[in-house]
């Protein structure tokens, strides 16, 4: 399970990463399975944790320390919709043509189904 939370966590990162482009931390730094699953919520790192002494310098003198990647992962561990898929993910099910060419002729047609705004569903 612990192999299947990092490769989703990593396919988050790099999909957010493809277009821009992210800064890649030096070897040995924290990944995405610093992301804690408390079996309901996802649970962001502590970021004392993470701190990693800079390897830089300006004009001889060290940089301070950084805590990398801490702002990242919190962020990510907040936006997961469903804290379970770090866990165990869902696997992708096979698409429904007829319900996608359906929802295009109603929205060709000018029948599109107005949303239901009174309630909200959580995925199970």
């Amino acid at each position: 399970m612990k192999h299947a939370r990092h490769l989703m966590l990593t396919a988050l990162v790099a999909f957010a990463c493809g277009a821009t482009g992210c800064f890649q931390p030096p070897r040995n730094m924290p990944n995405d399975t610093v992301i804690g699953f408390d079996g309901r919520n996802a649970v962001a790192p502590d970021c004392d944790s993470l701190t990693r002494a800079s390897l830089l310098t300006d004009a001889g003198l060290r940089r301070p320390s950084m805590q990398w990647g801490c702002a990242t992962y919190t962020n990510l561990a907040a936006q997961l919709a469903r804290p379970a898929d770090i866990v165990a993910p869902q696997t992708l099910g096979p698409a429904n043509g007829a319900t996608a060419a359906s929802a295009m002729r109603r929205y060709e047609t000018g029948h599109v189904t107005p949303l239901d705004t009174s309630s909200s569903r959580e995925s199970k």
